[in-house]
């Protein structure tokens, strides 16, 4: 079962891969939700460089696993915005959007980045 649902993921996610590029004007937001945690990064593609990164592993107080990734989504834009960063694609990484990867997304919409 899990063999198949990492194939499956991965497939999903070469999909998504050979459509979404971040350049320096507009780098890639890309997520990986674990089973405890969330993290984010805005990547710029074309040097191979991680501009800003975020995750749950630094929030130390109670909330739910969703409640973080909203708080995730808008510290990384607030960190965005800090170094000149309004907009992005969004790379989901193979995970459905929904859940934590949309509260992520939304938080970051909040926090002022577009895509």
């Amino acid at each position: 079962m899990l063999a198949k649902k990492l194939q499956r993921r991965t497939k999903i996610k070469a999909g998504i891969r050979s459509r979404v590029f971040g350049t320096p004007e507009r780098p890639r937001l890309s997520v990986y939700r674990s089973n405890k945690d969330i993290y984010a990064q805005i990547i710029d593609d074309v040097h191979g460089k991680t501009l800003v990164a975020a995750s749950s592993i630094s929030l130390k107080d109670k909330a739910t696993k969703t409640e973080k990734s909203i708080l995730v989504g808008k510290a990384l834009a607030e960190k965005a915005t800090q170094a000149g960063i309004t907009a992005v694609v969004f790379d989901r990484n193979g995970f459905l959007y929904h859940g934590r990867v949309k509260g992520l997304a939304d938080g970051a919409r909040e926090g002022g980045l577009q895509f």
